[in-house]
């Protein structure tokens, strides 16, 4: 097993969830439904789990036909894009 790469995953899409729209929908679901907390958990972790396995996915069948390096541009150029778009939008 390959630590270093799980623990630059594990930090990655950790940070990457910080803060993000998804944390704070579910922060809501958790303030409105203090009873039902671990209900909430477990249907935010799968649905992270799921929308991972997508990613996952699509990424090993991207990888097969388009060069990771390519995809790693596209994607640095995707993030700026939002980024610029964010700004812009403030």
């Amino acid at each position: 097993m390959n630590l270093q790469l799980l623990l630059t995953v594990f930090a990655t899409v950790f940070l990457a969830e910080l803060g993000d729209k998804t944390q704070l929908a579910t922060l809501l679901f958790a303030s409105r439904e203090p009873g039902n907390l671990m209900l909430i958990f477990v249907g935010a972790s799968a649905a992270l789990v799921l929308s991972s396995a997508i990613g996952v996915a699509a990424g090993g069948l991207i990888a097969q036909y388009v060069d990771p390096k390519y995809l790693t541009y596209a994607a640095g150029v995707g993030f700026i894009g939002v980024g610029i778009w964010t700004l812009w939008s403030a």
